[in-house]
């Protein structure tokens, strides 16, 4: 198929990749690990698991259920939003922050009324961003691998096959392609570094939203919708085109910084654990 002949692998692709697959099965791990031992008494289980179906249940069934009709499917929405650069930021900004964060609230006001402990809001957010490393990066950066592997073996049809490439889906296949034919350590140092970041975010957003629901604080809802809205602003543009990968990462550590220095500021201000 053409282009994808004169594609090279790195010399550096496969072992960066095989060294990324193995960081993004350790990073959720070593989180709960370290998180539960550091607190077991005042930690439960289940709110880990809560976490993971939380953000399972808001990002990937419900908001890829509007993002189907809204992105993916061809209707004058679609076409709109697509077309149109501001458009696609505002909405891809604004259903993350709605979704994720009415979850994360409705979850921890409505069914997990046991067991409330500040300690316990960091391992829900542990669960909601573990879960989206091991279901959504991790299986990403497995198939990167086996493309790597494939193409650097010259077994160009198995690769054909397991990505079901054919004459019409060759043009939207061939960058992944070459992305994983690219990899390399400054590409894995950069997805870890996304990822460990992503973590921090999503651990500090839910004891914001932690905060409101047990202090009665309505403001911090829309605080945090509003703040992830800002964390997801730059990688909508890098989607589009319009800023570089070194980009995201700066935005994503600034607004790690400002997330973790108030979720910090809420966390001891809960005090010592309690329990309903």
């Amino acid at each position: 198929m053409t282009g994808f002949e004169q594609i090279v692998v790195g010399k550096n692709s496969v072992p960066a990749l095989i060294t990324t697959v193995l960081l993004m099965i350790a990073i959720p791990v070593v989180f709960f690990i370290f998180w539960r031992v550091r607190h077991r008494p005042q930690t439960k289980i289940g709110w880990l698991i809560a976490g993971a179906a939380g953000f399972l249940v808001s990002a990937r069934v419900l908001e890829l259920g509007v993002h189907y009709f809204c992105i993916i499917a061809d209707n004058p929405v679609s076409r709109f939003i697509n077309e149109n650069t501001a458009a696609f930021v505002l909405y891809g900004t604004a259903m993350a922050g709605i979704f994720e964060e009415c979850g994360r609230h409705v979850v921890l006001k409505y069914i997990l009324k046991k067991d409330r402990t500040r300690e316990n809001a960091v391992l829900y957010g542990i669960g909601h961003g573990g879960i989206e490393i091991l279901l959504v990066i991790l299986p990403a950066m497995i198939t990167y691998l086996a493309v790597a592997v494939l193409l650097s073996s010259g077994d160009t049809e198995n690769m054909f096959a397991a990505l079901n490439i054919t004459e019409e889906t060759a043009a939207a296949a061939l960058p992944s392609v070459q992305a994983a034919a690219a990899f390399d350590y400054g590409l894995m140092a950069l997805t870890v570094i996304e990822r460990l970041l992503s973590m921090l975010i999503h651990i500090g957003l839910t004891v914001i939203v932690y905060y409101g629901v047990v202090n009665g604080k309505k403001a911090c809802l829309p605080l945090a919708i509003v703040l992830h809205m800002l964390v997801d602003t730059c990688p909508v543009l890098y989607q589009r085109g319009l800023v570089p990968l070194w980009a995201v990462e700066v935005w994503a550590a600034v607004w790690t910084a400002a997330i973790m220095f108030l979720a910090v500021r809420l966390y001891r201000k809960m005090g010592a654990p309690s329990r309903d």
